[in-house]
């Protein structure tokens, strides 16, 4: 059992309730537009770290994170992409990308929009945890935690961190 913190678009800000919201869990999971390395940093010393690069960010960040992680954590294949909309929308390059790699679970950023949904023709979790970041036009910030148990998603809860 893998408990995992999810949070995207920080664009610079790292509010300090993540410590408390993500302190039970084994890894967090950074999908793009950190703003600076330093929450990059801040988060690898408090947990295991990856992530993916975001449109915003600097060679600071895209010098540690790649544009697209793909890995395995229990039974489940993971693919993260800052960029890449979501089921059935999304972008052309990222659907090609999500059908050749054929991971169980896709997590992207970038919207501001947190959604949990599962596409069924892919037969795939998708995950956009929002904008934890006070940046952006979302009203609330928000991440989301949850389990990967073998192959199994469970506990998935959405932690909103208050109006930007």
């Amino acid at each position: 059992m893998t408990r995992i913190g999810l949070i995207s678009d920080t664009h610079g800000f790292l509010d300090e309730q993540v410590f408390k919201h993500f302190d039970q869990c084994d890894e967090i999971w950074h999908a793009g537009d950190f703003g600076t390395a330093i929450i990059a940093e801040q988060l690898r010393a408090f947990k295991p770290l990856r992530g993916v690069y975001g449109n915003i960010d600097g060679a600071d960040i895209r010098l540690q994170f790649g544009e697209v992680a793909t890995f395995t954590i229990e039974n489940v294949k993971v693919m993260m992409k800052h960029i890449g909309g979501y089921p059935p929308k999304y972008n052309a390059e990222t659907k090609k990308q999500v059908i050749a790699e054929r991971p169980q679970l896709f997590i992207s950023g970038h919207s501001h929009i947190l959604k949990v949904m599962f596409d069924d023709v892919l037969q795939c979790l998708h995950m956009n945890p929002g904008a934890a970041g006070k940046q952006g036009w979302q009203q609330v910030r928000t991440l989301i935690r949850f389990v990967i148990d073998g192959s199994n998603f469970k506990d998935c809860e959405v932690i909103e961190l208050g109006k930007k």
